[in-house]
């Protein structure tokens, strides 16, 4: 007997290949759906990223091997205005954003959610290494850590809220190594099996985010200053939104410690160095935060702060803000490279509480 109608977002991929098998192995009526997003570029493989047409093909593929229905979505304008136009002009602003975190709250658990209630879809599943839980005690859904900490992507998806947890199934949660992964696509005949993962921005080219920036948004390319904390200039550079906090990359050499980026400055395009020690910060003030674990936090609140996509969760105590909707973040050792506009996602345990945007470095 079928559990019910499940839609599943296919990429491509062998991740979400492997969770539309096992779901339909689970005894759901699985619905494949693909998500155009981006359209191919001049000179670029069909062969490319998540959202390249090669892509597309390979989830057809896929869901045909499975015996499942296949549909894409073009979703190319509502990507553009949701996620592209973020990220350019977060960079805009001197700011370091995520687009995977709104490409995931906007697009995939709002949109494509969304579209599948309007299919008669009883939920919706991802090819994400997460996994989720009811609270029997707080009557509340939590979002929990993959058990294979290596692919955990718990981080990207902490913007959920408690209605898209309740419909939302992670068939690789529970999976221990990528490896297992691949070998279900392996025993299944996927095409997908050896198919590597995607590692980059999937609407930026190889030439890397600044080209695509110098394309799009020519503005954030305009040569400034490069000073010392100091502010004694020390060279120029050819445009804010090619530095992040930490970086070392495109700075003039000197002698004595290597120069890092420590601050920046778009209103007049000043790239501001330091040395090593600079970057280290007691803590930060977060804000558009999502509480999605618990109701509302009760101050202080001891956790573990990860404060970027591969970084390590490290303790820490949130205190309330300093303005309305704001949490004031206090690390147990000084962290590094405290980057504004990444996302600061909040655990106790394998459980994330909750999550914002970095907005300042605080001490």
């Amino acid at each position: 007997m079928s559990k019910g109608t499940i839609v599943i977002a296919m990429s491509g991929g062998v991740d979400s290949a492997v969770a539309a098998a096992l779901l339909k192995q689970d005894e759901w009526d699985v619905i494949g759906i693909t998500m155009q997003i981006w359209q191919e570029r001049e000179g670029e493989s069909k062969n490319g990223g998540c959202c390249s047409l090669g892509a597309v093909e390979d989830a057809r593929r896929c869901a045909n091997k499975l015996g499942i229905p296949h549909y894409v979505l073009n979703l190319k304008e509502y990507f553009n205005n949701n996620v592209i136009d973020l990220f350019i002009s977060e960079y805009s602003r001197g700011r370091t954003p995520n687009p995977c975190v709104e490409c995931n709250r906007s697009v995939k658990f709002e949109e494509l959610f969304r579209q599948s209630k309007a299919m008669g879809a009883d939920y919706l599943a991802t090819g994400h290494y997460a996994r989720t839980r009811y609270n029997e005690t707080t009557c509340r859904w939590e979002m929990l850590r993959a058990v294979n900490s290596a692919k955990d992507q718990s981080y990207a998806l902490y913007t959920l809220d408690q209605q898209t947890l309740a419909h939302t199934i992670f068939p690789l949660g529970e999976l221990k190594d990528k490896s297992e992964t691949r070998q279900i696509a392996r025993e299944l005949g996927l095409n997908v099996a050896s198919r590597p993962d995607s590692q980059e921005i999937c609407f930026v080219s190889e030439e890397g985010y600044t080209s695509f920036l110098a394309e799009k948004a020519p503005e954030t390319m305009q040569p400034g200053p490069i000073v010392d904390k100091e502010g004694r200039v020390i060279g120029e550079h050819q445009g804010v939104a090619q530095y992040t906090i930490g970086q070392r990359k495109r700075l003039p050499g000197g002698a004595g410690e290597p120069r890092f980026v420590i601050s920046l400055d778009p209103a007049t395009r000043t790239v501001v160095t330091g040395r090593d020690a600079d970057l280290f910060a007691k803590g930060f003030i977060a804000d558009k935060l999502n509480w999605i674990s618990i109701e509302q936090p009760e101050w202080p609140l001891a956790v573990s702060a990860r404060i970027r996509y591969n970084g390590t969760a490290s303790p820490a105590c949130l205190f309330s803000g300093s303005y309305e909707g704001s949490v004031h973040c206090i690390f147990d050792e000084p962290q590094r490279a405290v980057t504004p506009g990444q996302a600061a996602v909040f655990y106790q345990g394998d459980v994330i509480v909750g999550g914002g945007t970095i907005e300042q470095r605080a001490e």
